[in-house]
């Protein structure tokens, strides 16, 4: 009888293992649930195009620069690179809007970002709209959506009231919380990597992170190409994956956008 009680509180503390911990959790370490964000063991219902993320831990997005904005300094829809860790290109990401939201508004602007993979099929698409970033304005904070496919919500990231360090919530379709995403205080990342990470709910487990690559004084200083690299348990939700690159074009643009501010 004893035997299997202890057999049945095993289950129990191994039922909500962290996906990608190397550490066994303590029979009295309380564990959190993480059946709102884990990949189920069956892909026949992903969204189309998403199959590919199934495979990935780590996403990286490569900023094309545009010769126009790198000689006169003119803002120019963002257009991205989304890889895998080979260098290899599987998504294609194209900012959508007026070049009157990006003279005027500039980091805070609104923007629709259709991502295709190399068919040319948009899977995803990140549409955020106009809305404040300062402390200042708690209950009108940056929250962005991410459908695949597009018309169909995979999820949201919400802007957290913190005033120190850049916080965000990852939700998911029904708007319950997932993960969260926790930056440093000092973002400008002059001569280093900058990292957000990524944590359960609790705060207490960090299971993955955002990272800004650190490109060369050049330029950082002269163009606002940006480099980034996506780290996640391969076990995520390739929901929660495309809900990850959303928030990597809100972090670029909150954050990095104007890169003479942050020198």
């Amino acid at each position: 009888m004893a035997s299997q009680e202890s057999q049945g509180q095993s289950k129990l503390i191994f039922k909500d293992y962290l996906p990608g911990s190397s550490d066994t959790p303590q029979q009295n370490t309380p564990v959190e649930p993480t059946s709102l964000w884990k990949q189920a063991s069956h892909t026949h219902n992903l969204p189309p195009g998403l199959e590919y993320l199934n495979q990935l831990d780590q996403i990286i997005i490569h900023q094309q620069v545009e010769l126009l904005e790198a000689i006169l300094g003119t803002e120019t829809s963002s257009k991205y690179e989304i890889k895998n860790p080979l260098g290899q290109r599987v998504y294609f990401a194209v900012e959508e809007n007026g070049c009157f939201d990006r003279k005027l508004c500039s980091p805070l602007r609104a923007f629709t970002i259709s991502i295709a993979d190399n068919a040319g099929r948009e899977v995803i698409r990140v549409i955020r709209p106009l809305r404040c970033t300062s402390c200042c304005f708690p209950c009108f904070l940056q929250e962005l959506e991410v459908q695949s496919p597009p018309g169909t919500v995979a999820g949201y990231v919400v802007q957290n009231w913190d005033p120190f360090l850049p916080k965000f919530t990852i939700q998911n379709e029904s708007k319950e919380d997932v993960l969260k995403i926790i930056g440093p205080c000092a973002t400008c990342g002059c001569f280093e990597d900058v990292d957000f990470e990524v944590k359960t709910l609790n705060e207490m487990t960090t299971i993955g992170k955002i990272s800004k690559y650190w490109s060369g004084f050049v330029n950082n200083v002269f163009t606002n190409t940006a480099n980034f690299g996506i780290q996640v348990p391969v076990d995520l939700d390739v929901r929660i994956k495309a809900v990850m690159i959303g928030a990597c074009f809100l972090i670029d643009l909150m954050f990095f956008e104007n890169s003479l501010d942050g020198l």
